[in-house]
């Protein structure tokens, strides 16, 4: 696993994503703002041709079929952050990132489960009345943590 952090790393993921475009989206965010890898739970990506930065071929994408595959292979002192909105979970903007975090988004449509919270050390939420795109929150919650743990982003490099 690649790390661009000199003090930790994150990976972010979907959990039963609905549509491949937005893991698309998601991808290139990741790379942009310097995820080590993302991965999915129980959903599926087809190589986007909107990928102009060839995010597929600068970070990874893993696929565990089950919940529990991500649970066995979270790596060591590493916290799990569950991304819905609910009552309980913490405002983005007062949540301070550990230095070694994976990001878990739900579906737009089912959201995360209340199982699959349960799981999860911290539960965070973006503001707002209505969930947002899965892209788009997976964006917004890694641009929170780069302004917030100062990283060492990659360098861009032209589409090949």
């Amino acid at each position: 696993m690649k790390t661009v952090s000199k003090d930790g790393y994150y990976a972010i993921g979907v959990y039963r994503g609905r549509t491949e475009h937005n893991i698309g989206t998601l991808w290139r965010s990741a790379y942009i703002l310097g995820a080590s890898y993302i991965f999915t739970v129980e959903g599926r990506y087809k190589k986007q041709t909107s990928d102009v930065v060839r995010a597929w071929s600068r970070i990874p994408l893993f696929h565990y079929k089950e919940m529990d595959d991500l649970l066995n292979n979270i790596p060591y002192d590493c916290r799990l952050i569950g991304v819905e909105i609910t009552d309980d979970a913490q405002e983005l903007y007062e949540f301070e990132h550990p230095q070694r975090a994976i990001y878990l988004l739900g579906a737009e449509d089912i959201g995360l489960p209340p199982e699959i919270r349960e799981k999860c050390h911290f539960i965070i939420k973006l503001k707002g009345n209505s969930s947002m795109n899965v892209g788009v929150t997976g964006s917004i919650v890694c641009y929170d943590r780069i302004s917030k743990i100062p990283t060492e982003l990659p360098k861009h490099h032209k589409a090949e």
